[in-house]
């Protein structure tokens, strides 16, 4: 069954210089281990497009029962230099939330 993220997780995002920072936590314990399967940096990448223009790296925080993005060259330069309408990446959070994940 397919499912948007925003089912079993929330989402907070936010900038650091032209790195966007997303981390997604799970609502449930035991669907932590559906975000590792699902959301992969190379799916996170892909689903972002053209907006990502570096690597996409994730931390794992089983503790916590999260995951932590960091999208590079994803702001246009950051803060004060992008023209992007949202050039401290706190939509991009939200947005990923939308992705539709295999449970």
């Amino acid at each position: 069954m397919r499912i948007p993220l925003s089912h079993i997780a929330h989402a907070r995002s936010g900038d650091k210089g032209d790195t966007v920072n997303i981390g997604v936590i799970a609502f449930w314990t035991e669907d932590y281990e559906i975000l590792v399967r699902e959301l992969t940096p190379s799916r996170v990448k892909a689903y972002f497009g053209d907006l990502v223009q570096g690597k996409v790296e994730r931390y794992e925080l089983p503790n916590l029962g999260a995951l932590n993005f960091l999208l590079h060259e994803a702001l246009g330069g950051g803060g004060t230099l992008s023209l992007r309408v949202d050039a401290q990446g706190k939509t991009f959070g939200a947005a990923l939330l939308r992705l539709e994940i295999d449970v």
